[in-house]
């Protein structure tokens, strides 16, 4: 792909998540032509990996697949994959973009046999499972995969499982000398959907996550609940592989920490509340135990229901404290030490596996934003200075997937303002 292939009334969404995908449809659907640009290989971010909502419990395909199926369905919604944003210049109603497009190694004619991961060797650490497991190098992200089309990984390029991807290809998709490509474009309005990221948990250093295998995250526990998840939707051990029946959840996990994040993530409490019903549904027989240690417990609004019904589970424990360090036993049990504010009582509390509840951060951090971008304290991206890029989404705040919805909404509509006076202005001259 080159050349120019959009114009100052066109808008573009950098990041495919929940949040880029729904403010490209807004756009789109307004009647705006849209380039949705996502860095990985498919759509669908972390709102993908999840195996279920909260409050409802339902799996994701239930927003996911109708969305993928709108876009796939408009033609005014432009989506390129394994692309990256480079530089932004102009201004407001006249940006240039430049564009940065890695090799896919697959192209268009990809019927997604699944021939080439058959033949090749090489495997390498699961991106879709948080590395819990391993796929070939030659491997389709995951089952809802949008588009549906294998990738090579960079790691076998000139080598023979490259070949022998290429061979077993019967349609000849593999294209091995498929190199990146700089695209340059012009638009009128620019939103930031880049999304989140879990802040590193190995920087909490009294909680051993790096160290103690069975110290995990709860994006984590997140897959080893889900039925196509590493474990087949089985709660076990990394260490051992036993299953693990008396689980601690630990809340700000890096979240409302000077020495950490200062700013509350908002979606633990919940995910960790919505955790413990994984924990009884994969111990039918009762034998299954959920602790969550907390400063407090942030569910407003129809959360509180939820949260309530937590609270009457009785396999559910809670623990008002702040944890300051876990051990681990021989057994590869680990303790962990603190002090319960509801009585002050010292504690040192064993448990099979530890979840931690890990802050958002935004993944615009590690992104070179533009000069006009402005972001907050924590580094999300509350807009530029001259009104024509927005942030959307968990880019812009820490947000559950449907406050980030709304939130990309209200950017599509302030992106499609801006298209209208660009069309105005130049009209107007």
């Amino acid at each position: 792909m080159t050349g120019n292939i959009a114009t100052n009334r066109t808008v573009l969404v950098v990041g495919g998540g929940i949040s880029g995908m729904t403010a490209a449809l807004e756009a789109a659907e307004c009647g705006k032509e849209v380039i949705l640009v996502e860095k990985l290989p498919t759509l669908g971010g972390r709102t993908a990996r999840l195996y279920r909502y909260f409050p409802k419990m339902c799996h994701p395909t239930c927003g996911l697949e109708i969305n993928l199926r709108r876009i796939k369905g408009n033609r005014k919604v432009q989506v390129l994959t394994m692309t990256e944003v480079v530089a932004v210049q102009g201004r407001r109603g006249d940006y240039r973009v430049s564009l940065r497009i890695a090799p896919r190694h697959v192209n268009e004619n990809c019927t997604a046999c699944g021939d080439c991961a058959k033949a090749v060797d090489a495997e390498i650490p699961d991106p879709f499972e948080y590395g819990l497991k391993t796929t070939k190098a030659a491997y389709l992200p995951h089952a809802m995969a949008y588009p549906q089309r294998y990738v090579l990984d960079p790691s076998i390029i000139g080598t023979a499982d490259a070949e022998k991807a290429q061979a077993a290809c019967k349609v000849g998709a593999i294209d091995v000398a498929m190199a990146e490509e700089t695209v340059d474009i012009n638009v009128g309005a620019v939103i930031w959907a880049t999304g989140w990221k879990p802040y590193d948990a190995e920087k909490i250093q009294p909680y051993g996550y790096g160290r103690f295998k069975n110290v995990i995250t709860s994006l984590e526990f997140e897959r080893l609940a889900d039925p196509a998840g590493p474990t087949g939707g089985k709660l076990l051990r990394p260490s051992d592989g036993k299953e693990a029946r008396n689980i601690a959840f630990i809340q700000c996990a890096g979240s409302r920490d000077e020495n950490h994040l200062r700013h509350c993530s908002r979606i633990c409490c919940m995910a960790s509340l919505k955790q413990t019903q994984y924990v009884r549904e994969a111990c039918p027989d009762g034998s299954g135990k959920s602790t969550i240690y907390y400063i407090d417990i942030r569910a407003i609004d129809r959360f509180e229901d939820f949260y309530q019904n937590v609270q009457k589970d009785p396999s559910v424990s809670f623990v008002k404290s702040k944890v300051a360090r876990i051990a681990e036993g021989e057994d590869g049990n680990l303790v962990l030490h603190g002090v319960n504010t509801e009585g002050y009582h010292r504690y040192a509390a064993d448990h099979d596996l530890v979840v931690l509840a890990v802050g958002m951060e935004p993944e615009a951090k590690g992104i070179r934003l533009p000069e006009d971008i402005v972001t907050d304290s924590s580094g999300f991206i509350e807009g530029s200075k001259d009104e024509g890029m927005f942030g959307a989404g968990a880019a812009a705040s820490p947000l559950d997937v449907n406050r980030a919805t709304q939130s990309a909404t209200a950017a599509a509509l302030r992106a499609i303002q801006v298209i209208h006076k660009t069309a105005a202005t130049e009209t107007a001259a």
